[in-house]
């Protein structure tokens, strides 16, 4: 066999490998011994940077022609064409020294040196390890003087062979899993005899993928069994890696082959049902599944052409494209609204009374409001096209009253928020061009309740915004409209819907941020704060068995006593609403479930007593009423229910004449107080007092808690009132409250929240208030309970004002 063949034969083993046996020659006895050519004492070297090279390798290396052409020229020029690779790891070759070189390499003999473009090729076949003695050029063309050390073995024959024995069979386990390593490699390695162990460990490790700086510490491992005992390890731990990689891959292949496998009897089956005639594509699927909805559908003649024109367009169309997915989309939504189908209203009234009493304490006024609502849709027949606006503070019980009238009716109930909503996209939809579009929430609200005719709740409508995308309480205008939503039109499914069968229940804290337009539309109902007594009853009715049922404890174990509750709501929960209520309550139910558990108590009983043990220090005291000369409690209306408020005037010094106002006054009561002034200054010998009192007097107008924003036009009596008493000298004389605007002549003015404001009276213990003449049919109207006990005087004039409080 010639070199040439030789050098073929060995690179046919596989090169992908980056690993092959160098050169042999084969001996007389049958034994594998490396090959003895002439080495030369001096070597030019060539770094090498991915790992090292083995004597027992053959194998094609590429490296970079304008640095190293010179080096390779005169390798070329010497007989035994032999250089030295010295493995560098990642050191620059722009900045290498010989400091980088190791002492130890290989010295290869090049074959076929080849010059493509930028880079040179040839075939390195390793013959022996070198080490460097002397440094004849520190600059390329490297040149260094070297020595071929011995490579003992340092063993008995036996151990040596046993190691040997190891890496064959090692070898051997890796080749069948590791897909690298060719049949050809199985011949080859026949050639290696345990009786050479030295060839065979510079093998085995060339066909590891250690890394280069352990490959290295095997080439510098000089004495034999050193570097068999280093290069085993490496081994099983390649086959260990191989062994993983093959089962990951078988179990890959059989996830895809069963995956194959299922598709093409998909296929298959599709196709031969529809030879047969059995089956259908998903195209005509689809066709079917709308046109089988519509069949229970009482859809409208101008729909029903657009659905038409739909499906045909998607009977056309190929189900992989971006427009078949849009059209089905739409004609999903299409034939998804309840076109025609309305629930039966149950107008009864005893019904309807029974479940609004038994959801609601108090209240009365609304609920004789939602039976009118009903008894009038007794004699239409339906009351459909109605928007009524529960307007009221948090937690007075909007949202439930809304619940009740659906349950009432016996429809389908639907509630979204449109607080913070921002794009009118929201209430009207998006245009179909768009990615992702979709109907606007009262099109999902249909589709979700099934019905034409639900209730509809839109909660929060005093807290909508606007922005760049539009302004939703616009977008409301329509949907509100009686006369327009018959023919609502959203954006996305751009056909005519009747909304006009739909009940809208919105809720709000306040008017002022409804436009006014959109509040024109709706019917309001006034929900008022709770008084004591009602927030007794809703608490020993509702609140309290609601929170022992929903933690399972039976109503035995925990005994809330009524002067606790009495105490809870005036001392803890003084709002208008009773969600502070509920919380308190809560926060006892958890702290007697404490109590029981850790001293195993079969009940607690909370009174008077031992309350503050549950809830802490009352947060609330008992109010007491300002007093003094300047000093008049007026009342006033907040979006939180009503309140009194103190208003204060006093004189600071006579040096000279001016008035100041303190208390974090909005525009409108900043207008009262000036009438206010000029109003008294101008009458004060009407009134029995100083007419110069304010000539040469600096008056300071406050009111109480500063940090607080105040504004309306309710404090007019009450700052001329404070005025007067100042000017007069004399305090009011008993608990009073006021609530009325004043103008330069002497009128007084309506106001409005008069319900609230008795309510905060009765809460302070004032019962005696002055209120307008305009206003006395709205005192009249309410409950007897809030009247009971009430003495009102009703002023036309401030002269009446001026009366009743200083006689």
């Amino acid at each position: 066999m010639s070199e040439r063949d030789d050098l073929q034969d060995v690179l046919s083993v596989g090169g992908d490998a980056g690993s092959q046996e160098g050169e042999q020659q084969q001996s007389h006895s049958g034994a594998v011994v490396p090959t003895h050519d002439y080495l030369p004492e001096r070597l030019y070297l060539l770094p090498i940077h991915n790992r090292p090279f083995f004597p027992a390798q053959v194998q094609p290396l590429v490296i970079h022609r304008e640095r190293w052409e010179e080096t390779i020229q005169r390798v070329g020029n010497t007989p035994h064409h032999t250089v030295g690779l010295a493995y560098v790891g990642d050191a620059s070759v722009e900045e290498l020294d010989r400091q980088d070189f190791p002492a130890i390499g290989t010295a290869v003999r090049m074959h076929k040196v080849q010059g493509e473009d930028e880079q040179i090729q040839f075939i390195a076949q390793g013959m022996r390890r070198f080490k460097i003695q002397r440094w004849l050029s520190k600059q390329p063309p490297y040149l260094v003087e070297v020595s071929y050390p011995h490579e003992p073995v340092d063993a008995e024959e036996d151990e040596a062979r046993a190691y040997a024995m190891a890496l064959i069979n090692g070898i051997k386990d890796l080749l069948p899993i590791n897909p690298l390593y060719g049949e050809e490699l199985k011949h080859y390695l026949n050639r290696f005899s345990p009786h050479e162990p030295g060839p065979l460990a510079d093998f085995a490790a060339a066909i590891t993928s250690a890394k280069g700086h352990e490959l290295q510490e095997i080439l510098e491992t000089l004495p034999v069994m050193a570097r068999l005992q280093k290069v085993l390890p490496l081994l099983h731990k390649e086959i260990e890696v191989a062994q993983l990689q093959s089962e990951i891959s078988e179990q890959v292949n059989a996830q895809m082959q069963e995956r194959q496998r299922e598709f093409f009897l998909r296929e298959q089956l599709k196709v031969i049902q529809r030879e047969l005639g059995i089956s259908k594509d998903d195209r005509e699927n689809d066709v079917d599944t709308f046109r089988k909805r519509l069949t229970e559908l009482h859809v409208p003649e101008r729909v029903m052409e657009r659905i038409d024109d739909e499906l045909d367009k998607l009977s056309v169309l190929e189900t992989g494209s971006p427009e078949y997915g849009t059209t089905r989309n739409y004609l999903d939504w299409l034939t998804s609204l309840p076109w025609g189908i309305t629930s039966d209203d149950q107008l009864d009234l005893k019904h309807a009374r029974q479940i609004l009493d038994r959801d609601h304490d108090g209240l009365k006024d609304v609920k004789d409001r939602i039976i009118e609502f009903l008894a009038e849709g007794t004699f239409k027949g339906d009351v459909g096209g109605s928007i009524l606006l529960l307007v009221g503070p948090p937690g007075v019980g909007k949202t439930s009253v809304g619940r009740s009238i659906a349950e009432a009716l016996g429809r389908e109930f639907y509630r979204f928020s449109v607080g913070g909503i921002r794009d009118e996209a929201e209430i009207k939809g998006h245009r179909r061009t768009y990615i992702g579009a979709m109907p606007g929430k009262l099109v999902q609200a249909l589709k979700e309740v099934e019905v034409e005719n639900p209730v509809i709740m839109l909660d929060e409508v005093d807290k909508m915004g606007q922005s760049f995308q539009g302004d939703p309480a616009s977008a409301l205008l329509e949907v509100l409209d009686p006369e327009q939503n018959v023919d609502f039109l959203d954006h996305y499914l751009d056909v005519r819907l009747d909304l006009s069968k739909v009940l809208f229940v919105c809720t709000a804290n306040t008017l002022d941020s409804i436009p006014s337009a959109l509040l024109d539309r709706m019917e309001q109902i006034r929900l008022s704060g709770y008084i004591a007594e009602e927030k007794m009853a809703i608490a020993k009715h509702y609140l309290w068995p609601k929170l022992l049922k929903r933690d399972k404890i039976p109503k035995k174990r925990i005994n809330l006593t009524d002067a606790a509750l009495k105490q809870i709501i005036e001392g803890y929960a003084r709002e208008a609403g009773v969600r502070q209520l509920e919380k308190q309550l809560h926060r006892i139910v958890r702290k007697a479930a404490v109590k029981m558990l850790e001293n195993d108590q079969q009940s607690v009983k909370v009174s008077v007593k031992n309350l503050e043990e549950f809830l802490g220090a009352p947060l609330f005291r008992k109010e007491h009423v300002l007093e003094g000369e300047g000093v008049v409690t007026g009342l006033a209306w907040t979006a939180m229910g009503g309140a009194t408020l103190p208003v204060e005037a006093g004189k600071v010094h006579a040096l000279d004449r001016g008035f100041r106002l303190t208390g974090k006054l909005g525009d409108v009561m900043k207008e009262s107080a000036n009438i206010a002034y000029s109003y008294v200054q101008g009458h004060l010998g009407e009134y029995g007092a100083d007419a110069d009192f304010f000539n040469d007097a600096f008056i300071h107008l406050h009111v109480p808690e500063g940090a607080t924003p105040k504004d309306g036009p309710s404090a007019g009596v009450t700052m001329t009132t404070a005025l007067l008493s100042l000017a007069k000298h004399q305090a009011v004389d008993r608990p009073l409250a006021m609530t009325g605007e004043l103008t330069l002549t002497g009128q007084v003015l309506p106001v409005g929240g008069i319900r609230e404001k008795i309510i905060a009276a009765r809460r302070s213990d004032i019962f005696e208030v002055i209120l307008p003449d305009a206003n006395r049919r709205d005192f009249e109207e309410l409950p007897d309970y809030l009247k009971a006990g009430m003495k009102v005087h009703f002023a036309k004039r401030y002269k009446d004002v001026a009366k009743v409080v200083f006689g």
